[in-house]
């Protein structure tokens, strides 16, 4: 299977090219650009110059959050574009998800993703690595910290991070000297490997079945229920 993956849940934007789980082609890029700008001509671009198109692929997958709003949207909508365009099925996998996959061949430790939420919480969900696989222990959750820690304690197991909010977990950790692990910082953010790896063994659909998974209202909904309520 030919497969295009998009990641665009957070600062790093990227899109790789897999090959029956083989990566051949990703392009990456952490800058402060908006993905609008760099999502689209960043596919178009690796797919030029592996002198591919649209028509060549099998499917489409994308990180469908949870993560940042405006990325994931711009994520969402550049895969069902590209989709709707080449009348190609989508896969949508979790981002947290998709960060553990990078870690799968660790062992004896659970891999925390882990991205910050603000307002003290991380989006979190933890995974046992099996190898070319992680079990998923906990579903995706917007989480405080010390959920996380108290956890920890009832375990205890090394807690390996990774993700953007992967640091300030484990200084958490650290501080009271609980066992912790921090991803490698070129492993550490959000990849389009990351999707593909996730992706895998699934079945794709069809893209209009596609929706991103925010996990918690948007500030500017939170706040308009607040207007109502008063």
């Amino acid at each position: 299977m030919k497969l295009l993956s998009i990641e665009s849940s957070a600062k790093a934007a990227s899109v790789a090219l897999t090959e029956d789980g083989r990566l051949v082609s990703q392009f990456f890029q952490a800058s402060a650009l908006t993905h609008s700008r760099t999502l689209l001509k960043m596919a178009e671009d690796m797919l030029s110059d592996l002198e591919m198109t649209v028509s060549d692929l099998d499917a489409v997958a994308v990180s469908i959050g949870p993560g940042s709003f405006t990325g994931i949207r711009i994520g969402v909508a550049t895969a069902k574009g590209l989709c709707w365009g080449g009348d190609k099925p989508c896969i949508g996998v979790s981002t947290l998800e998709a960060m553990a996959h990078q870690l799968r061949d660790r062992e004896n430790v659970i891999i925390a993703a882990c991205m910050d939420a603000r307002r003290g919480e991380v989006y979190n969900a933890c995974f046992s690595p099996m190898g070319d696989r992680v079990e998923r222990l906990c579903e995706d959750r917007a989480i405080p910290i010390s959920q996380l820690i108290d956890e920890a304690k009832k375990t205890g197991k090394t807690y390996f991070f990774v993700g953007d909010g992967a640091e300030l977990c484990y200084n958490a950790f650290l501080e009271l000297a609980l066992p912790a692990l921090l991803a490698p910082e070129p492993l550490r953010l959000q990849t389009a490997w990351g999707v593909a790896m996730a992706a895998g063994g699934r079945q794709p659909e069809d893209a209009s079945d596609l929706a991103p998974r925010y996990l918690r209202l948007s500030q500017a909904e939170r706040e308009r229920l607040q207007r109502l309520a008063k």
